[in-house]
């Protein structure tokens, strides 16, 4: 089933253009990709289906939805998108943190993802809460993403984004990354995480094994990736492949990032 996109204007998607670039340079200048990526999964994520409300609409912009503990470490991310937003006012915040997703996962090396213009923002922030808790495991997964209408597939797909970037224990209470590689997008989560998880001596550890750069993590909903058989089957094709995970993560950011915004055809 397609879907039908708003209709914008040239000089709208002139300024998309023309913003995307400054997103290049700054997200790989200030090695941002991986807090924008958190960023827009954040704000997406909240999107309900039954009652359309949250989802990919700006509302990160608002000092509300920035105080949410679980956005905590992002006003810093969201001032400099306000930078880029002043020279392009056009744009809707809404697009403007959607694309800023989309470049941080291509210039880390990661797939490239269809970007479609014409979100218009929200005024008000969605409740809080809604995002998924890294202390629980595949049943609460599913809660969470089912709420959005994903699939495992998705919810495995999605969760390789962990591929970018670190925990920090002033924002989450953990400290680590995932991976050895936290600025390249790629299949090592998911190498690592079965590595980690078969071969830890210590099962109950939050974070299991240190790597040259510190600090490998390990949370509760990572362990659910591969002690639940459904979402582990998954897990080892994307460990296996990295095109078919390439392909299904793109799929899935595309989905995520269109939550409550285009209609179906």
């Amino acid at each position: 089933m397609s879907k039908r996109y708003p209709i914008v204007s040239d000089d709208y998607i002139t300024a998309i253009c023309k913003a995307r670039k400054k997103l290049r340079g700054v997200i790989y200048a200030k090695k941002l990709a991986p807090l924008m990526l958190r960023l827009v999964w954040n704000s997406a994520t909240t999107f309900d289906v039954i009652t359309r409300t949250g989802g990919p609409f700006g509302t990160m912009r608002l000092e509300a939805e920035q105080n949410h503990d679980a956005n905590t470490g992002l006003t810093d991310v969201v001032q400099c998108l306000e930078v880029i937003k002043r020279q392009f006012p056009v744009i809707s915040y809404a697009d403007l943190y959607q694309l800023a997703g989309v470049v941080a996962v291509e210039i880390t090396g990661g797939p490239e993802i269809p970007f479609h213009p014409g979100r218009e923002d929200k005024p008000e922030p969605p409740p809080e809460g809604r995002l998924p808790a890294c202390t629980k495991g595949a049943d609460h997964l599913r809660e969470v993403f089912g709420r959005m209408g994903f699939s495992d597939k998705d919810i495995v797909a999605l969760s390789g984004g962990h591929t970018l970037g670190q925990c920090y224990v002033y924002h989450s209470g953990y400290h680590g990354s995932w991976t050895g590689t936290p600025d390249i997008f790629d299949k090592s989560y998911f190498e690592e995480l079965l590595i980690r998880h078969f071969f830890a001596r210590d099962k109950d550890a939050t974070y299991i094994g240190i790597g040259p750069r510190g600090n490998r993590l390990l949370l509760q909903s990572d362990k659910a990736l591969v002690t639940d058989p459904a979402l582990c089957a998954f897990v080892i094709k994307y460990s296996q492949d990295e095109d078919a995970f390439f392909g299904d993560y793109a799929e899935a950011h595309l989905k995520f990032s269109e939550l409550g915004f285009a209609d179906d055809a």
